[in-house]
């Protein structure tokens, strides 16, 4: 299979490493690909130990059989749990987030483990940073029936919503949009007049904030969406509406320098549950792209 006949096959890209960790996110990914009807890509990504440069054919030979028979054990495991379809393999050399955005262009999502609290998570920080469709980093345990959305007027945020009202709707959840808009320091100086009269302040994020979830009430009639417009800093806002969520999504909204964006990349860091990040700025999924509602952007 080349690269041509994979982007025209739409599908799910998921991170297999064989831990027992892993397998929460083997559950999440099975249940993408039959929720979306799309087909399911495992990657499975062994890693040289050894300084560059340093060759040794029969060692690379035993890891890239023992990488194979771990992949088959995956593939193995994501039929016993209902996968539709075939699943194709991919076995690559890391690290692992390299490999996977080599394999991005033609993935509807990428599915991988996230983090414990105490790992770094390098490749569940770096991918989301990169990617050109949206990543979930799974966590295990008990899972609550709501997507929670965060939005903030960036322009990456109607995307955000968008793929969170879909996941709602494709799992039969509720959905939560959350807009913590204590942020004075972000925006234009024409608005910092807002912050001197609260009554004000939250009379205008409440309009904007029914504006932009008004496009997916019309789309979804049957999704049941709250909305929560909080006096609170974003990050503070997403923590505690995040206890209540199955899934905590967020578009990036970063710059060169942190293409994640702050609040993005410490909710990965410190949720106890599943984070999507989604891309605004980069390609994204037509489905969502041609309804783009989102929060009206402020200037600045």
């Amino acid at each position: 299979m080349n690269g041509e006949e994979e982007t025209r096959w739409p599908h799910v890209l998921f991170g297999y490493d064989g831990t027992a960790e892993n397998d929460a996110a083997l559950r999440w990914a099975v249940e993408e690909a039959r929720l979306r009807r799309i087909g399911l890509v495992m990657c499975h990504c062994w890693h040289w130990p050894y300084p560059a440069g340093h060759t040794d054919p029969g060692i690379e030979t035993i890891m890239k059989r023992a990488g194979a028979n771990l992949l088959d054990h995956g593939v193995r495991l994501a039929y016993e749990l209902g996968v539709p379809g075939a699943v194709r393999k991919r076995l690559r050399r890391g690290p692992a987030a390299e490999a996977l955005l080599r394999g991005a262009a033609g993935a509807e999502l990428i599915v991988v483990g996230a983090p414990g609290p105490d790992e770094p998570g390098a490749t569940a920080l770096e991918l989301p940073a990169r990617s050109p469709c949206p990543v979930v980093a799974v966590r295990g345990g008990t899972v609550p029936h709501r997507v929670v959305v965060g939005v903030d007027g960036s322009p990456g945020c109607g995307t955000a919503l968008g793929f969170a009202a879909e996941e709602a709707a494709l799992r039969g959840w509720d959905l939560r949009v959350v807009h913590g808009y204590w942020e004075p320091g972000a925006v234009a100086e024409s608005e910092l007049a807002l912050f001197h009269d609260r009554a004000l302040l939250e009379r205008t994020r409440a309009a904007e904030l029914e504006a932009a979830v008004e496009p997916w009430r019309r789309r979804h009639p049957g999704l049941r969406i709250e909305m929560s417009p909080l006096l609170e800093r974003p990050f503070d806002a997403l923590q505690e509406a995040a206890e209540d969520a199955g899934l905590v999504v967020l578009g990036e909204r970063g710059t060169g320098v942190d293409p994640l964006g702050a609040t993005a990349a410490a909710v990965l860091r410190r949720a106890r549950r599943t984070v999507a990040i989604v891309p605004g700025r980069r390609s994204r999924d037509a489905r969502t792209v041609a309804s783009d509602h989102r929060v009206p952007a402020r200037q600045g």
